[in-house]
């Protein structure tokens, strides 16, 4: 790890003004924490919420903790709420069409939002909610917002995942957990298929000669709502709990998913999280995935699999020739 990435915060980050930015589960936690450093380095973001009253609210406190610098500089101005159920394939549709229709381009994609631990709970579409939410979502919603990222203007896909991921295996057989259901198993599974994703996508955009980003990110052991809004029984106790002491803030948490959004160092198919003891705190340096991550028989069963279930398929350019055209568009839109 250099020296830089060390001592690397949110002052790192490079002027971002004039570029477009969507965060999901942008109202709280890691997300709200990601937004707030990239509007305040000029960024305009989207901020991808479940709640728009609650994405509301969160605009008016980033803007109510932030003095305006000149009387033209409105932070509120560059925070955009929209609605965004990660779980209901219909409202990720529905979000990625009014993006299209009201953005001509996108920089960055932080795909963060997360669910942890539920009940048994099936999405709209019948999906275990978990691996829906955390991965089927945003499966689609990177599929359907890539044609709005532009090749070789340091566009980057950003998909936030877990050091849990490392204890996971994906239970193709099972994936709705109809035959057995254990809610942290089915959240590391989740965690482990977005790494999958992000490393599939980096190596499929490079096999195309796309020079679009696909950087993975953890944040390591972070006190935020995912521990305590939808775990019950002994997971909401030991991390919403006992653990929560150990856990860093969430502005140290998301510097790993900053630095792989801004860093003009950070580069595809890499994974960062904290530096610290097993990877739990900490500055962003470069981390390894697991094994299972990087498999490519894996990689090619979750995409098609993943692509049978959200009926959203991704046309990728086929080298130099497609490059010139400006990206890439999703079928199933």
């Amino acid at each position: 790890m250099t020296r830089q990435q060390q001592n690397w915060n949110t002052g790192h980050i490079p002027d971002q003004t004039g570029r477009v930015c969507v965060v999901t589960g942008a109202n709280s936690g890691l997300g709200l924490a990601t937004t707030r450093a990239l509007a305040h380095r000029g960024a305009h973001v989207v901020l991808a919420v479940r709640d728009e009253a609650k994405g509301r609210s969160a605009v008016a406190s980033l803007t109510a903790e932030r003095p305006r610098a000149r009387p033209d500089d409105r932070l509120d101005d560059r925070l955009e709420v929209r609605r965004l159920d990660l779980a209901d394939l219909d409202s990720v549709r529905a979000f990625a069409a009014g993006v299209r229709a009201d953005h001509s381009r996108l920089d960055v994609l932080v795909n963060n939002a997360g669910v942890m631990a539920p009940p048994r709970t099936l999405s709209p579409q019948g999906h275990e909610l978990q691996f829906a939410a955390n991965h089927l979502g945003h499966f689609a919603l990177t599929g359907l917002l890539l044609g709005l990222l532009p090749d070789g203007a340091d566009s980057r896909v950003v998909t936030v995942t877990s050091v849990n991921h490392r204890q996971a295996r994906l239970s193709f057989d099972d994936l709705s957990g109809g035959r057995t259901y254990r809610p942290m198993a089915f959240y590391n599974q989740s965690k482990l298929a977005n790494a999958v994703f992000g490393h599939e996508l980096h190596r499929r955009l490079a096999a195309a000669g796309s020079g679009i980003r696909s950087v993975l990110a953890h944040p390591g052991y972070t006190a935020t709502r995912l521990q305590t809004s939808s775990p019950t029984g002994l997971p909401k106790l030991l991390f919403g709990r006992l653990l929560k002491p150990l856990a860093q803030r969430p502005a140290q948490g998301a510097l790993p998913q900053l630095y792989a959004a801004t860093a003009p160092e950070a580069t595809g198919g890499d994974l960062f999280g904290p530096d610290g003891t097993a990877e739990l705190r900490g500055a962003p340096e470069r981390v390894a995935l697991a094994p299972r991550a990087t498999d490519p028989e894996t990689a090619r069963r979750l995409w098609e699999l993943s692509e049978e279930l959200t009926d959203v398929r991704y046309e990728l350019p086929t080298g130099a020739q497609e490059r010139t055209r400006g990206g890439l568009s999703p079928s199933g839109a």
